[in-house]
């Protein structure tokens, strides 16, 4: 037992002098600092090394192809009559006369509708014998009153007899008038109302009368179109029947519907022989001003920061900046811009990845950016 102790303090004395000797030459101190020495070539190496160069992106860019476009804006509308009115009685009494029938061709003016009155028609005469009578009074009135043998008085009251009489007879061929009824525009009869030898009152609708040449389609135009639309502009009608006709813009209303926020357009179109009727289906073409303006592929629009619609251009310096344009039409082959700055090449690959002020290396390519 003696000496397992004697052997346990030799090993603990010999751990001792041991530890001694390596805390006497600092080694301990120096494990941390040789690894900083290790690292330390490594953070010079980087130190010493260049600055990290900026890279140049590479796009595609075409030279815009500036055509004059007119926008086409499609419609769909219904054919109507030029005018359309429902004629009636002008005055009560009895149908005399009633030379019309349903779907004739009727000229302006033309006799409608007669109602009996021979008490009108004789008032008309009586009026005007009276008139007669106070016009040779008046005659006689004047030669006496120059000769001094009437008052002036009575020559007054004479010249107001005849007045008197004249406007008797307005009021009795007034009431002879109303007897008939005239069509106020030629055009053809859609409908008739009464029939011969039936009693109306004034008011009583006769017949309706529709102008059907020109033919009138009409359709409405969005807020969004109103602006490319002019009176006077050309447009293309497709009837129903597949009938393609030409017209022109004869009203555009400054008012929009408070429904629909759509605005009331009218385009005429000749019909002398009246085939085309009112109500038919029809869609409408309108070609507008044309502006100057490029179609490119609908893949090359961006936005700007702003959520302006618009393009990614270079200038003769291969500097990428955004272009604001305006979007005038879309059609099949692209959409069609305006506002695309002369001197720019329009970038078509590769215009989301840079930002304005950035130089680029520009490769030409043809044909994308027109649409061909």
């Amino acid at each position: 037992m003696a000496s397992r102790l004697r052997l346990h303090r030799a090993f603990a004395i010999i751990v001792l002098v041991a530890a001694a000797i390596w805390v006497g030459t600092g080694k301990f101190a120096s494990v941390g600092s040789e690894e900083a020495k290790a690292a330390q070539p490594k953070a010079e190496t980087e130190t010493a090394q260049p600055a990290q160069t900026t890279v140049v992106r590479t796009v595609a860019a075409v030279v815009p192809n500036f055509a004059d476009h007119a926008r086409l804006i499609r419609l769909s509308g219904n054919t109507g009559a030029d005018k359309s009115t429902v004629l009636a009685a002008r005055t009560s009494g009895i149908i005399s006369a009633l030379p019309i029938e349903k779907g004739a061709a009727i000229a302006d003016g033309t006799v409608v509708m007669s109602i009996e009155g021979p008490d009108v028609i004789a008032g008309v005469a009586t009026a005007k014998a009276l008139l007669e009578q106070r016009s040779q009074e008046l005659s006689v009135a004047e030669k006496l009153f120059k000769t001094g043998n009437t008052a002036e008085l009575s020559l007054i009251g004479t010249r107001a007899a005849k007045s008197a009489a004249e406007a008797q007879l307005s009021q009795a061929e007034a009431a002879a008038d109303r007897l008939n009824l005239h069509a106020p525009f030629g055009g053809v009869v859609e409908s008739v109302d009464v029939e011969l030898g039936e009693w109306v009152t004034a008011g009583t609708p006769v017949a309706t009368l529709l102008a059907l040449d020109p033919i009138v389609v009409r359709a409405e135009v969005s807020e969004l179109d109103v602006g490319y639309v002019a009176v006077g502009d050309k447009a293309e009608v497709r009837l129903v029947n597949g009938e393609t006709l030409e017209g022109t813009v004869r009203h555009l209303a400054k008012d929009a519907s408070a429904t629909t926020r759509t605005y009331p357009v009218e385009v005429a179109l000749p019909n002398p022989d009246g085939r085309i009727p009112s109500g038919m289906t029809a869609e409408v073409r309108l070609f507008t001003k044309a502006v100057r303006s490029v179609t490119v592929p609908r893949s090359v629009i961006t936005l700007s920061s702003e959520g302006e619609l618009g393009l990614r251009v270079v200038g003769p310096d291969n500097v990428a900046k955004f272009a604001s344009v305006e979007l005038i039409d879309d059609t099949p082959k692209g959409l069609v811009l305006a506002g695309v700055p002369d001197d720019a090449r329009i970038i078509v690959a590769g215009q989301d990845l840079v930002r304005d002020g950035e130089t680029v290396n520009v490769k030409d390519v043809t044909g994308t950016a027109a649409g061909e």
